[in-house]
C-alpha cells in the first residue's frame, strides 16, 4: 500500500472552504466573538487575517494584542456556536464529492480546525465515509500552518513523498504551509466568502498564486484534471 501511494501521489485537502462551505459561517461567528473579547474586528479583517489559521494562532496573535489571556471558557462557547450555526446552515463545496471520486490516487483531510470540528463538517455534508480515517488535524503538530508541519505529518503517516503531494488549499495560510513542505499547491477560490465577491475573488486568487499556489481554480469539476496536470 505504501509504494501504491508514493508512485501514485497523494493529494491533500484542507477542509473549510475546500471540502465544506464553512467559511462565512465561522467568519461571521469568530468577528462577533472577537468584538466581545474587546477585539474590535470586522468580518472582512477575520478573512484578511485568520482565514486558514488554527485556533490557537489565532489566540495568540488576539492575546499579544490585547496583553491578556482569553478565558477558555469563552473559546469553548465560540466553538459550540459554531458548531450549533453548521447544523442548520453547513452545505458541501458544490461537485466536492464528485471531485474525490474521480481522482486517481489517495487523498486525505488536513485542516487547521480540530478533530471534533472536522469530522463533525465531514458527517453533517456526508463527506465523512470518503475520507475517514485519513482526517490530520493541527491539533497534531505543534506549529499549525503557514508552517508545513501538518501537511508533513499526513504526508508521512500515508507513506507518501513530500514532492508528490498535492495541496488543495482556499488559504493563504495553506498555500504557503504547502509550499514550505514541497508540495504542488492548488489555491481554490469556489467557496461562497470568495466566490461572491469578483473583486475579492480576483484579488484572493494573486494573494494565492504570491504564497506559493502553482494554479488557481473555481469550480471542484476542474479538480481531477488539474491534478493530473501538475503531477506528469
Amino acid at each position: 500500500m505504501t509504494a501504491a501511494i508514493m508512485e501514485r501521489g497523494l493529494v491533500i485537502f484542507d477542509c473549510d472552504g475546500v471540502l465544506v462551505d464553512s467559511e462565512p459561517i465561522s467568519i461571521r461567528c469568530t468577528a462577533a466573538a472577537l468584538n466581545g473579547f474587546g477585539y474590535p474586528i470586522d468580518e472582512d479583517g477575520v478573512f484578511d487575517r485568520f482565514l486558514g489559521a488554527s485556533t490557537a494562532s489565532m489566540v495568540k496573535t488576539v492575546e499579544e494584542s490585547l496583553g491578556r489571556t482569553l478565558a477558555p471558557e469563552a473559546l469553548d462557547d465560540l466553538r459550540r456556536e459554531i458548531l450549533a450555526a453548521f447544523d442548520v446552515e453547513l452545505t458541501a463545496i458544490p461537485g466536492v464529492s464528485e471531485a474525490v471520486n474521480a481522482l486517481d490516487r489517495p487523498f486525505c483531510v488536513a485542516s487547521s480546525s480540530i478533530p471534533e470540528r472536522i469530522r463533525h463538517s465531514l458527517r453533517l455534508t456526508g463527506l465523512l465515509p470518503l475520507f475517514e480515517p485519513a482526517i490530520f488535524s493541527a491539533t497534531m503538530v505543534v506549529h499549525g500552518k503557514p508552517a508545513p508541519d501538518l501537511f508533513l505529518l499526513a504526508a508521512k503517516r500515508l507513506g507518501a513523498a513530500p514532492s508528490e503531494c498535492v495541496v488543495i488549499e482556499d488559504s493563504i495560510h495553506g498555500a504557503a504551509a504547502g509550499q514550505a513542505a514541497g508540495m504542488v499547491v492548488l489555491g481554490f477560490t469556489g467557496g461562497s466568502h470568495i466566490a461572491r465577491d469578483p473583486d475579492r475573488r480576483e484579488r484572493h486568487a494573486w494573494r494565492l498564486k504570491r504564497a506559493g499556489a502553482a494554479l488557481v481554480f473555481d469550480s471542484m469539476a476542474d479538480l481531477p484534471e488539474l491534478v493530473r496536470q501538475v503531477t506528469r
